[in-house]
């Protein structure tokens, strides 16, 4: 059981690490705002289960004592994480993939997804902050990206899901993806923020070009989730999920805005965990559909029109998820106090985006459980359950199997002596943002100061809570 590991996690007195998040620069100062705004059913993530993935059996690996301190833990799994989207992108100047990021590795070779890319333009941020990259290089790395944003193939502004590195070309004959193109208008608008100049004016032409509306079902009021030209539109955003960026940037779009009314349609199903506060879940219950959103918009402190404050709703279910697995420590191997936090991620049989805790469904049926276990889901949720993400941190880091060359592996099962080889662009981006605004609010600071953010949360009625 994973409570027989508890003993080796150690507390080291390693010096406390400055934190390396200073000032954003001269491009935060926040706009004026229509309204008062804080800066303070089935969705699957980046990659789909049938690609290549690394499933590699391997011997136990035993803990070893921790003699790192928190922030040294954190430093590195910061710096690792970072140096993948900076190392795993197309750089070459020649290239018209330029920037474009792997979206895992290494497998999949030659692979880039949109949503690696929006987090590795925000990573720049990161880096420049931490002092990892100088703001030359990371202006240089941002306005090349955009440049090649720019060239590549659209269909009213959306992008496709996954391309080529290369040649930016549509790959795996993937859909044009509504909520991987807002992760990635997330990065795009973040970098355009923090740089400003030719990368700011860039990041609106990219951004303003998206026809919201096309990717609408007016019929439903509700986002469609992907189109192919070979079958056209499917899926729905008809459940709550990582999507509230969606309705964030539809709403504050100068050129083709979406109004409240897909924001409040989607279905707000609540459940709980045992004796734990209530909240709006996933269907799924995957824990990073209460992060992904959070990692750029800081919730903090509003509400919407009906009293919805989605930063609380993630504490409640990052907080669920501790607390199932503290349960279910007995019954599995990995799951456990130091071991929690499910979400899509590479398992032992492939990639697995049903990987979640209840409440998921509507019966509490809807979430898969084999014992894998995947860092980035304790990780991500570091800004809501802080005590509980460093404990589970410490813990992976003693696993000296489970650290590579990108930081902490996507996932292990102990049960099955299973230890992933890969490192995923989505995984590891959240885990950046969030330890960066868990340190500092970073992220939070340059985001909350756009005025799209501003103005598309003042659209869909958020406000100050009371």
């Amino acid at each position: 059981m994973n409570k027989l590991y508890l003993w080796h996690i150690l507390f080291g007195v390693g010096l406390a690490l400055a934190a390396c998040a200073a000032p954003a620069g001269p491009n935060v100062t926040p706009p004026d705002t229509p309204a008062p705004v804080a800066a303070s059913p089935t969705p699957l993530p980046a990659t789909p289960a049938s690609s290549p993935t690394a499933t590699t059996m391997a011997p136990s690996i035993t803990p070893v004592p921790v003699t790192a301190s928190d922030d040294e833990i954190i430093a590195y799994e910061l710096r690792a994480a970072f140096d993948f989207f900076w190392e795993q992108a197309n750089t070459d100047p020649a290239s018209p993939g330029f920037g474009l990021i792997r979206d895992r590795y290494p497998g999949s070779t030659g692979i880039a997804s949109i949503a690696s890319v929006g987090f590795g333009l925000t990573a720049l941020i990161v880096g420049v902050e931490c002092g990892f990259i100088t703001r030359e290089q990371a202006y240089e790395r941002a306005l090349g990206t955009l440049q090649t944003l720019e060239r590549m193939a659209l269909v009213e502004g959306f992008y496709y899901h996954f391309v080529d590195i290369k040649t930016g070309q549509r790959a795996w004959q993937s859909e044009v993806s509504s909520i991987d193109t807002a992760i990635l208008l997330m990065g795009v608008l973040a970098v355009g923020q923090y740089f400003g100049d030719d990368v700011q004016a860039r990041a609106t032409t990219i951004y303003e070009r998206v026809n919201w509306p096309w990717f609408l079902d007016s019929d439903r009021q509700m986002f469609y989730m992907a189109f192919t030209p070979e079958k056209g539109f499917s899926g729905h955003w008809d459940f709550y999920a990582e999507q509230l960026m969606l309705y964030v940037l539809a709403a504050g779009s100068p050129t083709y805005p979406v109004d409240e009314t897909p924001y409040y349609t989607f279905i707000r199903h609540v459940g709980r965990y045992g004796a734990g506060e209530p909240f709006i879940h996933s269907w799924f219950g995957s824990l990073f559909t209460y992060q992904f959103s959070h990692a750029w918009i800081d919730f903090r402190g509003l509400v919407d029109r009906k009293g919805v404050d989605w930063h609380q709703n993630s504490v409640a279910a990052s907080r669920a998820h501790y607390d199932f697995a503290v349960a279910m420590d007995p019954k599995y191997t990995t799951i456990g106090p130091t071991a929690w936090g499910l979400t899509a991620c590479d398992g032992p049989n492939g990639y697995e985006g049903r990987y979640g805790a209840p409440p998921s469904g509507y019966d509490n049926r809807s979430h898969y459980i084999d014992d894998t276990v995947p860092p980035a889901g304790a990780i991500g949720s570091i800004i809501f359950t802080p005590e509980e993400s460093l404990q589970a941190m410490r813990y992976y880091y003693s696993l000296e199997g489970l650290k590579g060359r990108y930081g902490f592996f996507d996932a292990f099962n102990l049960s099955r002596d299973w230890y992933a080889t890969d490192v995923i662009g989505i995984d590891k981006g959240i885990s950046l943002l969030m330890l960066a605004n868990y340190q500092d609010g970073l992220i939070h600071r340059v985001m909350m100061a756009n005025p799209v953010i501003q103005t598309g949360l003042a659209r869909l009625g958020f406000t100050l809570a009371k």
